[in-house]
């Protein structure tokens, strides 16, 4: 049987195996505090027993013969009991909590891991909120049925077991009628298991909705202001907040209907046993302490079970949530099927006779083939949308190619290993992303133990230390989330100085200097011609200027090809490359008809 064919509960049942130790000591205490806290009926049986019976009492045989003594040997007996009971409801609570939080723990992190481990167009098709959501959300429902639900269900069990066997020893008639309620009660918590499953999966697929937008909207929010899109935006979250409020409004309709049902079914248990319990006293073959214990146990037997509504709409909640969680980790995910490691890996890459389209779109490339030699410099241009920046995504395997190969010195790419790949490549992408923290530890994001000369060094190279050294704590500023206290050049120059110190044999530059002003690309061009020396570099530009020294030029359209060259070659050959350095240089006007390039 497959993963995804499993039930959750089965699937989450794996999760609790290296804790089973820890679930069985867990479970011992609760069926221990409920066999302390079904003692005091009996004791309160024996004690009516005492008061009525006085030294006839059965306590005499164990050589209590004064009432006094009795009562007292009563009131020691309920003392332990309680604080037997009291002590075990600790160890209980103590000891469920922390398994769930070891679970809930283990299933985040096994959770997130496959996440990043996906391919990356699952985060193109999906919101930032959903996935949120279920991270926190749904593992966090998870955790609230485990902190009770699991022993609360131990517990009534437990109830049944013990009053069941008492109340056959003593009057198997009035047995009989204090057990009729059960099979009703449970045929009913089926019933409503049935009918609320739909309705928690729907809920949790509208906070997921709605986490989504949240999360979309704060991110934008500076583009809502500008906008003047603060009312728009209010209505949206207003519509979304509603379906999620009428979809929990349909779940709690049938959830908060289960008690007041499971009441008049416990009622007409508790009745069977007071009239037929006591027409046996009456009659002489049921002792009047018997009768006692038995009124109170069936309603410490009953009136538990009317918590198995509570404990019915927790578990609903999780399962609803643990199919969220399984369908996510059922995902497929980017299979780092190689462990090759090149040692050293000298960086000529070659692609050859790729096809890939992106999911539900048309081709993109189709038998497209390209060879950079190692050490080399080449630069890829062309119009929005004809597949530049897809050959750098390619070539981290953040998506794999329908077909054809693609090879770093001679060896295919899905012949190593993963890590050890993107390791040899740094990345400096057209939209940067840094992290809420020191501008110190985003330069050295991935060279975690770069030393503080190091991380310099690399801002140096990158025309970065400057500005850094006039921030308020210099390279200890803290920058804000995505480095908004930065503005939009000085976050590309820390990102440069972020793969700078990476040090990689293989470096990439999508547009690493479309957000930085003429003299400060002119400083970051004259570095890196240092940079790039002895390493092989792929230059995805927009302004030409930047990649006129490359050792080779592509210049692509519709996933091919078109020209490739020197840049003295290509302007000389008077077709799209020339055309557009004509324009970027001033010479003429662009005609209304041309291609916008990026």
């Amino acid at each position: 049987m497959s993963p995804s064919s499993q039930s959750p509960f089965l699937r989450l049942l794996r999760y609790s195996r290296p804790y089973r130790g820890l679930a069985l000591q867990a479970s011992a205490y609760s069926i221990l505090n409920k066999i302390f806290d079904l003692a005091p009926p009996a004791l309160i049986g024996i004690a009516v027993e005492v008061v009525v019976k006085q030294e006839q009492s059965f306590l005499a045989d164990w050589g209590f013969v004064s009432v006094r003594s009795q009562l007292g040997a009563i009131a020691i007996a309920s003392a332990v009991i309680w604080g037997l009971e009291s002590v075990f409801e600790y160890a209980y609570q103590w000891v469920w909590r922390n398994l769930a939080q070891s679970i809930q723990h283990d299933l985040r992190l096994d959770t997130y891991q496959h996440v990043q481990s996906l391919e990356l167009g699952y985060f193109e098709d999906r919101g930032t909120g959903e996935l949120m959501s279920i991270l926190n959300d749904d593992i966090n429902q998870l955790e609230r049925f485990l902190n009770s639900g699991a022993s609360e269900v131990l517990q009534v069990i437990t109830t049944v077991v013990i009053v069941a066997t008492s109340f056959f020893a003593l009057s198997p008639a009035v047995a009989g009628l204090a057990m009729l309620p059960i099979p009703l009660i449970l045929a009913g918590s089926i019933l409503f298991q049935q009918r609320l499953a739909p309705r928690y999966n729907e809920v949790r697929d509208r906070v997921g909705w709605l986490n989504s937008q949240l999360s979309n909207n704060l991110g934008g929010i500076a583009t809502i202001k500008s906008f003047v899109a603060e009312k728009f935006e209010l209505d949206r979250i207003a519509s979304l907040s509603d379906s999620y409020r009428l979809s929990n409004r349909r779940a709690i309709t049938l959830s908060v209907a289960f008690v007041p049902l499971i009441r008049l079914v416990i009622f007409a248990g508790f009745i069977a046993t007071l009239i037929v319990g006591g027409l046996e006293v009456t009659e002489g073959t049921l002792a009047v302490g018997s009768y006692g214990t038995m009124v109170f146990l069936t309603q410490r037997l009953l009136w538990p079970l009317t918590r198995l509504g509570e404990t019915l709409d927790l578990y609903q909640r999780a399962t609803a949530s643990t199919r969220r969680i399984f369908r996510l980790l059922d995902t497929p995910e980017i299979t780092p099927t190689g462990d090759c490691i090149l040692d050293p890996l000298v960086g000529s890459i070659a692609f050859n006779h790729i096809d890939f389209a992106y999911r539900d779109r048309t081709p993109l490339l189709t038998n497209f083939s390209l060879h950079v030699p190692a050490g080399q410099t080449i630069a890829v241009v062309g119009p929005t949308g004809s597949g530049k920046s897809t050959l750098v995504k390619l070539l981290l395997r953040l998506y794999d190619t329908n077909s054809g190969q693609i090879t770093i010195d001679g060896v295919d790419i899905r012949d190593l290993d993963l890590q050890h790949l993107r390791q040899a490549i740094g990345w400096v992408s057209q939209d940067v992303f840094l992290f809420h923290g020191t501008v110190a530890d985003n330069i050295c994001y991935g060279s975690f133990d770069a030393s503080a000369a190091q991380i310099q060094e690399a801002a140096v190279l990158a025309e970065a230390d400057e500005f850094i050294r006039e921030l308020p704590q210099g390279y200890d500023t803290i920058i804000g989330e995505r480095g908004q206290k930065l503005s939009g050049g000085q976050r590309q120059r820390l990102a440069i100085a972020r793969a700078i110190l990476k040090d990689p044999p293989i470096l990439i530059l999508d547009e690493a200097t479309s957000a930085v002003d003429n003299e400060t690309e002119a400083a970051i061009q004259r570095s890196l011609d240092v940079i790039t020396a002895h390493r092989t570099t792929i230059v995805i530009a927009h302004r030409l200027s930047t990649v006129r020294n490359a050792d080779c030029i592509y210049v692509m359209q519709n996933g091919a090809i078109v020209e490739r060259g020197t840049h003295d070659e290509l302007v000389a050959n008077s077709r799209i490359y020339a055309d557009l350095w004509r324009v970027q240089t001033g010479d003429r006007h662009r005609d209304s008809r041309e291609v916008s390039y990026s």
